[in-house]
């Protein structure tokens, strides 16, 4: 069987809600990242196997063929084709990971896996809203999962809320880990780390191209004063996830591709898995899948240079420390989406284009990417650096 290679992995930076790219169409956002993706690795987008979308909120601008309309916009030919994948917060990752399928079975030598979000411009939830305002059905849970569960919804927050009361976390340790992810963001930042990962992205007033939602100056204290998301719980919009636009996508290949188009893969894809378990509590499943991912690959948590936990809220990733008993100091290096920000679509190809650039920048070797997604289910792809 083939290996998949990745060539090239950018990102634009992640603007804040109503922010720098409240003005840029996400179709727009898509387009920037597959150019930036030919323009780097010198191909000919023509020789491209297809285009894979990662985009949750699929209504409004992102709707109708969201993928193929990024592709419309981008200079790829309009030979080029693409689809959009909807996993929740893991679309783009598990646009990797059906790109990587592709390229190992040899169905197909070069796919572009990517993602994007813009929250500003299609909120959460605005698809289901557009239902409800046009009368149409009784919303996203039909009788028959209402009878099997015993609720009338699924609630991120209560899984985030329930999982910090398991393990004992208090509103100052998630406070607390929401500080750390600012200030790892905050150094990468002043270092210069982003610079190689990010496409400068036109908007009216220039080039945007640092990310806006970091808080270099936060502390416990400031993040004391917010209100929680629910009356007497513990999580805040300070030690969660912010709402964003941005985009992000990586080149994946073939050892065939590679050598016809003389490319330079900057990582292995080592691994890659999907599991699903409690729909209700929902946002635990990375435990499970992480165990998992690492038996099937026959590696242990001490073979992982690096992981990227997605920081949905505070709770997961200190939950997924505490079960798997990790390294803190592995956790995240450059900061999460408390401070980098969460655009939804677009964070699972965000987190890896990170992860591989910091694993090259470190020289290291190994990177682990999990996140939790919304229905109970969490993709692992593992990550050679090269």
């Amino acid at each position: 069987m083939n290996e998949a290679y990745v060539v090239e992995a950018v990102r634009t930076a992640t603007g804040r809600r109503k922010g720098a790219l409240a003005e840029t169409h996400p179709i727009d956002l898509g387009a920037q990242v597959l150019n930036a993706l030919a323009a780097r690795t010198g191909i000919d987008p023509a020789a491209l196997d297809d285009v894979v979308m990662g985009c949750v909120t699929q209504g409004g601008e992102q709707a109708f063929a969201f993928g193929r309309n990024c592709v419309l916009a981008s200079d790829y030919p309009v030979t080029v084709p693409a689809t959009t994948v909807d996993r929740q917060c893991g679309s783009s990752q598990q646009a990797v990971q059906f790109a990587t399928q592709a390229v190992m079975s040899g169905t197909q030598d070069m796919v572009v896996a990517a993602g994007v979000e813009s929250m500003t411009r299609v909120p959460m939830f605005s698809n289901l809203k557009l239902y409800e305002d046009a009368g149409i059905g009784t919303g996203s849970m039909s009788p028959m999962m209402i009878n099997r569960f015993g609720v009338p919804s699924f609630s991120q927050f209560a899984g985030a809320q329930k999982i910090a009361e398991n393990y004992g976390f208090s509103r100052e340790d998630l406070d607390a880990f929401a500080v750390e992810s600012h200030k790892k963001a905050a150094a990468a930042i002043e270092a210069g780390m982003f610079k190689d990962e990010i496409v400068p992205v036109k908007t009216g007033d220039g080039m945007f191209d640092t990310d806006e939602g970091v808080r270099p100056g936060t502390t416990v204290e400031i993040l004391g004063g917010l209100n929680p998301i629910e009356e007497g719980g513990v999580l805040t919009a300070g030690n969660a996830s912010q709402m964003s636009d941005g985009s992000a996508g990586l080149l994946i290949a073939n050892e065939r591709a590679i050598k016809a188009h003389g490319l330079t893969p900057i990582a292995r894809i080592a691994h890659v898995s999907v599991s699903a378990g409690d729909p209700i509590i929902m946002l635990e499943e990375p435990i499970r899948a992480t165990r998992r991912a690492l038996e099937k690959s026959g590696m242990s948590l001490d073979d992982i240079d690096i992981y990227e936990v997605n920081e949905a809220f505070a709770s997961i990733p200190m939950a997924w420390l505490d079960a798997l008993n990790a390294d803190p100091a592995k956790l995240n290096v450059r900061g999460g989406a408390i401070a980098l920000g969460h655009p939804l679509g677009a964070s699972g190809a965000r987190l890896m284009t990170t992860m591989i650039h910091a694993l090259r920048d470190r020289g290291e070797k190994y990177g682990l990417q999990t996140m939790c997604e919304g229905g109970g289910t969490a993709n692992v792809t593992i990550i050679e650096a090269l």
